[in-house]
């Protein structure tokens, strides 16, 4: 299908939203499929001048926002490196955002997540790729744990020592949050989330009461997370994208958006055209009848 832009693509008509005091543009960039067509060492491994293509381009668009981490590699690939090989250095709007907490060996399985003690290894480890002396924002990634206090206080310990300007967590609840909230600000919660992925409006208005920002991953991939997408389409996503004449994609990002002004998206690819399309989702705006119709896939799902 013909996709339509009938304006120019720009990330700025999304809207900004501001991370601490960064302002960012809504549409934002997520670095996990850099490295290849599927997360991690699954797929095929991404031309390397195509992925720092894909970055460059970004920036043109107006991305100002890019979602990465240390663990985002590859056999042949680190999301790190073609960040910095692409980018740096920095402009001064860029806000670049990394997690910490998982863990990948040299194989690339995973491993013990890190210990409070060993977050500081692993802020560095994100500094000596990015090339930063400081690291604009770095999220906690829970990995199942009940208490985060010690995790997200030896990162305040790291953001008072100025290594890191600000903090958020990811795939975290409510009480993970009031934890953090206890200890240093919080700008952000990740959390999966997504037009068919319910269970995530509890912490979507959790942080519009706080005025902080929500950054859902796997809004595109749905349920095929890391592998990507996997299934067939709703129906009642391919009839809005007819109607407006766009992509399935784009309307999953346009609903994203349109949960709330403190909604972030971060979608990634290491394709150019698919780039575009993506960004381009931040002019489109969904009719009442259409969200509605789109909401009722998460009632279903949920």
């Amino acid at each position: 299908m013909e996709q339509t832009t009938p304006h120019p693509v720009s990330a700025a008509a999304a809207g900004t939203w501001l991370l601490g005091d960064l302002e960012v543009n809504r549409i934002g960039f997520g670095a996990m499929r850099l490295t290849g067509s599927a997360a991690f060492h699954q797929g095929t491994p991404r031309d390397r001048g195509q992925a720092i293509a894909t970055l460059r381009r970004a920036v043109e668009l107006g991305v100002n926002h890019i979602d990465t981490a240390a663990f985002y590699f590859s056999r042949l690939r680190s999301a790190n490196e073609l960040i910095n090989s692409a980018l740096a250095p920095y402009a001064d709007d860029l806000v670049i955002a990394t997690k910490v907490g998982p863990a990948r060996d040299a194989d690339g399985e995973w491993a013990t997540s890190a210990r409070p003690e060993q977050l500081r290894g692993q802020v560095e480890e994100n500094l000596r790729q990015l090339g930063r002396d400081h690291l604009d924002l770095v999220n906690l990634r829970l990995m199942g744990q009940d208490s985060i206090s010690e995790h997200f206080g030896a990162l305040a310990a790291l953001r008072d020592a100025g290594l890191v300007r600000h903090l958020g967590i990811s795939h975290a609840r409510r009480e993970h949050l009031a934890q953090a909230e206890e200890i240093a600000p919080v700008v952000c919660v990740q959390n999966r989330y997504g037009v068919d992925a319910p269970g995530g409006q509890e912490m979507v208005r959790a942080c519009a009461e706080r005025g902080i920002a929500f950054v859902p991953f796997f809004s595109l991939a749905g349920q095929g997370r890391e592998a990507g997408a996997v299934r067939a389409e709703h129906d009642e996503i391919r009839a809005v994208a007819r109607a407006h004449g766009v992509s399935p994609a784009r309307i999953r990002l346009a609903w994203t958006l349109a949960q709330g002004a403190h909604v972030l998206a971060i979608p990634g690819t290491g394709d150019p055209e698919h780039l575009v399309d993506n960004v381009a989702a931040g002019a489109l705006r969904l009719t009442a009848d259409e969200l509605r119709s789109l909401d009722s896939l998460g009632r279903s799902a949920g």
